[in-house]
Formats: structure tokens, sequence, C-alpha cells
């Protein structure tokens, strides 16, 4: 408008002069009109333009009535005042021109950008939006790589894709601060671009979450204003909000999925490959598996995006404890993040041979716990710059993921106490024990091997062991003084059920332990010496300890955190009343498989042991015996002496068998005067050796004039039958025939 108004002026006051040499042909109506004219085109186009108006007018003047040297200073002074005058106009007129630009270029930012629901579809679309600044030079965007800055974007083919770290764009990218640089010709670190005649370099900064994740890069072949510097820079600033925007926008709707899809599902195994299915979509990682510590191994919970061989034999077989750097995170826990996989050190050989170069490993936290139980890992073998609010991100959702895992680790502990209540049911006690062992190494984070000592006749005796030689701990029974210095918090919080962890940071376990059981037993069949960290659960029931349960980790000294006291605890009331039912069942059970006179396992135990000794000796390929044995003279003192003394006889008879028995052999009362016995591990000589013995132990008893004797049948396995039916039946028909033979023992 001021252009136009000033154009104005000067055309009429030029015409002026042409009407005034008609009208008005005196020379003192021209001068005003022509220095006018002059003064009003000095100020519009400059100096220059001014001294060639002052000439025109000079000319005209000169043609229409004479010129003076007075008019011609006249003229020259209007050029040189308003040239002064005009040069501030114009400048206030350019920056205005500038202003307004750079507020129309915020405004369209605040009313497209917001449109844009893709952080990659935004950054690029900025070069468009810029177009209109940069005539005469061109704009580009580069995102941050490792080696450089790479190009994103521009709008022209500048020929150029990689910058470096110490170029303009680099140095922004660095310092996170705006550059301009209004001389490229001082700038050392400048590179050009082909075909464009650059002066000046404007680089700025986009921000996400407070990272540069991006450099806006202007070049133009003049100098920029400082409004226009201004208007950009609050234009970078408001394409770093609408990435903000985005990046809410993303984590909101990302974990909200994540927190809905918690809900629906009832395993760790479904949570894990929901949690790697909805973070291939908000991520894009080419592949990923969720670890689980279990004790020396991390097994896999769920994987997505593997097919390769190598890979999925890994999968199937696990971590072993160190190996990998998930056992880093599991650690430290602390997130890695790297671009060269294949040359870190620890990384998995399977997966560095594959040439795999972006790798994440990231803690999912669970409540409690001072080590990572669970390791999310995703990766691809391209490398990939992760952002900082991709690493934020990737944070909230672990976070939100070990939440659910909580509650499921939960249902599963509910679950657990529930099946063992069921195997109470359907189980042996003996087998019951191997089960609650197996629970409970199961169940409490950190364990990896265990044993279960069991109170009985005045001694905690192992019943049940993993990763020990249950067989040469049982010769080392504990005294309830040995269990409670072992335990080491006292009587009153073992009689509260209250756990206590130990490990080799603070104690010598394997000193500790030489205490209260004999040091070569602890060592071998214990391997005392290897055990890293212990959590001992006294198992109280109505202030009476039953059972003290051993949890071992044989690798980390940290294994057992709060989580694992937590889990401890849980099962604490439960399984005290679970071994409580074993005792009353395990008690019903003896008294249905135990003779009440002899105090010996009657005829229902002998069934159920042949069953299970003859099975373990074809399994493991070692002979097995069978004694039959009908005593004689027990009817004549059963008659003549009443029955209480026929029951003091057997009952003796009883007695003395016991006393003589091998440890390891089974005898049994089958009712009336007849006994029987089982001797694993022994060849029919050595079952004739010991069946020797007991028929000169039965023939030493005597009553009065009554003298006891017996008649034996034996059977070995294999050469006599190989089932408990063919056993049973040539043991019985040698018994027969030996008192046909009126001889005591028949084989």
């Amino acid at each position: 408008m001021s252009g136009l108004l000033y154009g104005s002026i000067t055309f009429c006051a030029f015409a002026f002069v042409l009407l005034s040499d008609f009208l008005y042909p005196n020379h003192t109506y021209k001068l005003p009109f022509l220095m006018i004219f002059t003064a009003t085109t000095a100020s519009i186009y400059g100096l220059t333009w001014g001294f060639s108006a002052a000439g025109v007018s000079a000319l005209l003047l000169a043609l229409m009535s004479g010129v003076q040297v007075m008019d011609g200073a006249l003229l020259l002074l209007s050029v040189v005042i308003t040239n002064g005058v005009g040069g501030s106009l114009r400048t206030g007129h350019r920056h205005a021109k500038a202003l307004a630009r750079s507020h129309q270029l915020i405004a369209e930012a605040l009313e497209v950008l917001p449109m844009q629901e893709n952080r990659h579809v935004l950054l690029a679309s900025l070069v468009k939006r810029l177009t209109h600044f940069v005539a005469g030079g061109h704009a580009s965007v580069w995102l941050p790589q490792e080696q450089g800055l790479q190009l994103l974007v521009s709008s022209t083919d500048i020929g150029i894709s990689m910058l470096p770290h110490r170029s303009v764009v680099g140095r922004t990218f660095r310092e996170g601060q705006p550059l301009y640089i209004p001389d490229v010709r001082q700038e050392p670190h400048f590179f050009a671009t082909p075909g464009l005649a650059t002066v000046a370099e404007l680089a700025l900064p986009v921000f996400e979450r407070g990272e540069v994740v991006a450099v806006l890069n202007l070049e133009l072949n003049r100098r920029f204003l400082a409004e226009e510097v201004d208007g950009l820079i609050r234009f970078a600033e408001t394409v770093s909000l609408q990435l903000d925007r985005l990046n809410d926008l993303e984590a909101r709707r990302l974990l909200s999925d994540l927190s809905v899809e918690l809900q629906k599902v009832s395993s760790l195994q479904e949570a894990a490959q929901m949690a790697l299915t909805l973070l291939s979509r908000g991520l894009s990682p080419e592949a990923g598996v969720v670890w689980e510590v279990r004790g020396a191994r991390m097994q896999a919970l769920a994987y997505i995006g593997v097919d390769e061989p190598s890979l999925l034999e890994v999968l199937r077989e696990g971590l072993p404890y160190g190996q990998g750097l998930a056992w880093d995170v599991y650690v430290s826990g602390n997130p890695f993040f790297t671009q060269r996989y294949a040359e870190e050190q620890g990384g998995v050989q399977a997966l560095q041979a594959l040439g795999w170069r972006t790798f994440v490993a990231h803690p999912v936290p669970t409540h409690g716990a001072q080590r990572s139980r669970y390791v999310l890992v995703i990766g691809s073998p391209h490398e990939r710059t992760w952002r900082k609010a991709e690493r934020e991100l990737l944070l909230l959702f672990c976070r939100t993921l070990g939440i659910g895992f909580d509650r499921l680790i939960e249902k599963n502990r509910h679950e657990c106490v529930g099946r063992l209540m069921q195997k109470l049911l359907q189980e042996s006690s003996e087998n019951l024990y191997n089960t609650v062992l197996a629970e409970a190494i199961e169940q409490v984070p950190g364990s990896e091997a265990g044993s279960l000592l069991v109170l009985g006749e005045g001694l905690y005796r192992y019943k049940a062991a993993v990763g020990y030689d249950l067989a040469g701990l049982q010769a080392a029974p504990s005294s309830p003084a040995d269990m409670l210095q072992w335990y080491g918090l006292g009587e009153e919080p073992a009689r509260l059920g209250t756990p206590r962890v130990i490990s080799t940071e603070t104690t010598v376990i394997y000193e500790y332990s030489y205490q209260t059981a004999p040091a070569e037993i602890m060592d071998t069949a214990g391997r005392v010496r290897e055990i890293q960290a212990n959590l001992c659960l006294p198992i109280a029931y109505r202030g009476e300890v039953l059972a003290y349960l051993n949890l071992d980790n044989l690798h980390d000294p940290q294994a057992f955190g709060e989580d694992s006291l937590r889990a401890a605890q849980f099962f604490a009331t439960p399984l005290a009343t679970l071994l409580h039912d074993i005792q009353t069942h395990r008690l019903l059970e003896e008294a249905a498989l135990t003779d009440t006179l002899t105090r010996l396992p009657n005829r229902r135990a002998f069934d159920k042991v042949l069953a299970e000794e003859l099975e373990r000796a074809v399994r493991y390929g070692y002979p097995l015996a069978l004694a039959v044995m009908d005593l004689e003279g027990f009817k004549a003192i059963n008659d003549s002496m009443g029955h209480a003394t026929g029951d003091l006889a057997l009952v003796k008879v009883a007695e003395r068998l016991e006393k003589e028995r091998r440890s390891g052999d089974h005898l049994f009362r089958w009712g009336g005067d007849e006994f029987a016995a089982i001797f694993p591990h022994t060849d029919k000589i050595e079952a004739i050796a010991v069946a020797t013995r007991y028929t000169q132990i039965v023939e030493s008893i005597r009553f009065d004039k009554h003298r006891l004797g017996v008649r034996i049948g034996l059977a070995a396995y294999p050469e006599d039958g190989l089932t408990p039916d063919k056993l049973l039946i040539s043991a019985d028909n040698r018994m027969y025939e030996a008192k046909a033979l009126g001889i005591s023992l028949k084989s």
C-alpha cells in the first residue's frame, strides 16, 4: 500500500510540472514539484534512482525555463535528505514484511502440523512449508546417525546424503542451539551445495522430549533478516511441540492397549507374547523375546520374528548363567542399547554370527525384585538409533508389563496351592514331598535347587531334594537344635514361619552348614561349597515347626530379594497346613499298612513295597530276593500257654528279626504266624545267608519247654520270575516244600 501511495505522489508531481508549463510558465512553480518528484523517487528506490530523478528534473528545467545552480543544489539536497529518511522506511518495511511472513509461517504450522499423525511424515513435510522462504536457496531436514547426519528430505537435489558431525548441521545437533552463519565464506566447516551460490546458512535443532532428533537447515543467496531468523526459530520450536504431542499420543495408545490386553491374559506366556506383538507395532523391532530367569538359566517365555534354526535352538535351550548380555541386565537392572551387537563382548554367538547390529535388552521390573527376573530383548540386523522418546516409551512399557506380570505371578501362586491340595488326595506322602519342593523352587524367585527336611521321631530328615543327592543327605538327620542353629533367627521367628536369607557375600555358608551336619556329607551330597545364596523357610503349624524348606542358588549371591521372601511367606501357611495333612494322611496310611500287634508292615504294605522295589530292580538292573516265612511250634505255644503268650511270641519274633534286618531290607508280618522279607540289591546266594541267620534267630526263641522254628521259601529276580506274582508264587511253593521236607530253608 505504501509503495502505491508513494508512486502516485511521484506521478502527480511529475504531471503538475508538465501542466504548469502551460498554466503558469513561470519557473517558480516548476521547481517545487520537481523536488517532490525527485525526493519521492529517492525515498522509495534509493540514492541511485534519486540522482537519476534529479538529473531528469534538471533536464526538464533546462528545456522549459532554464536551470540555475541553486536549482541543481536543491534537487541534490532533496535526494540526500529523503534517501536517509526513506532508507529507514524501506528497512522497516522489509522487516515488517519478514515479520509478517514469519507470523504466517507459524500460523500455518499451528494449523497444519497437528493434522500429521506420523512423525516421519511430519518431518518430511517441513521443507514444503518453507518453500517461499528459500527462494534462491534450499531447505533440508537431517537425521542424526552414529557416523553423521543423514539427509531425510531436501527442497532441491543437493547431491549430498550425509554430513559429518563437524559441519554446521552437526554442530547444531551436538550443541542443541540454533546456528546462524551470515557469511559462509568465513565458516571453515561449511559444505557447499553444488549449483547454489550460498551466502548465509541457518541450522535449527528440532527437539523431541528434550533431545535433538532432527536438524532443519536453510541456505540463502542473501543474508537472513533478524525477523526471519527469529520466525524460523519459532517455527522449529512449534515443530518440536508437535513431535512431543505425537509422542504422547503414541505412548498413551500403546500403554492403553497394553493395560487392556493384560487384563485378558491368564498366563505369563500369553502376556509376554501379547506384549511383543504390541511392541512390534509401536516401535517396529524385527524380532524380540521375553526371558524369564529360572535359577541358573534364562528361559524364553515368548518370542516373535525368530525363524533362524540356530536362534530357535537358543530359545529352546535357554541361556546358561552369565552367557548373553541379558544376564548383565539381570544383574545391573539397567537397560542396554547397542548398534554394534556383533562386536559386543559377551553376546550370544548364534546371534552375532548372523551379523545383527541393533540390540536392546530391557529389564521388566516386578515388585520387590532386586534382580530383573524378566528381561525384554528386541533387535534388528540393521543399525537403528534409539531416540530418547523411544527409550522413555520402552521404559514405561516394561514397567506396565511388570505390573501385569505381578498380577499373574500372584494368580499362579494361588493356583499352585490349589494344585498341591488336590495332589494331597492323589499322591503318596513321599511323592508329595517332592511335589511340594518342586513347586516351591518354581514359585520362589531366585531358586534353582533345594531340600525339604520333615520332623519325625524327634529328628528332621531329608524327604526331598532337587539338585542334590537325596540318599546321601538322608544319612544326616538333624536335631531341632541343629536346625535352629542353621536357621539362625531364633525359636520364635521359626514358630512364626519367618523366612531368612544368607549369601556368600556375608556368610561362609559351608562352614555354617558344617555346624549342623557332617562336612563329608554336606560337601558331596549337599554341595554346600557351591551354594551362593540360601533361603530357609520354617514351616510351622500351631507353634510346632513341622519342616524346614531350603531353597538355594548356586550362581548368584543376590538371587533372593524381597519378592523371594514375599513368595516364601505366601507359601508358609498353606505349606504348613499341607504338611500337617500329609503327616495325618501318612499316619492313617501307616496304620492301614501296619500290623497292630508287632508294628511291622502288613500284607498290604508287602504288596506295595514288592511292586516298587521290583520296578527299581528292573529299571536299574540290580538283583532282588524275596523270603516267605512260616513259624513252626507257634500253635503249640498258643494252645498250651494261651493267646497272650502266643501274641508275645509273635512280638518276640518281630523284634529279633527287626534287630537283625539289614539297612535297606524290608520285613513284614503277613498274618497269623507268617512273616515275609524283601532284600533289594541281593542275589540268591546272599539271600540264603540272610535267611539262614533269620532261621537261627527264630530257633533261639523259647517259651518254657517250647522252642520256635521257621520254614523259609526263597525266590530271586530275575531267575525265579519277572513279576511280583511269579516271585511270590515261587517263594510260597518253596516254603511249602520246606515244610513237607522238614527243612528250614528251600531256595
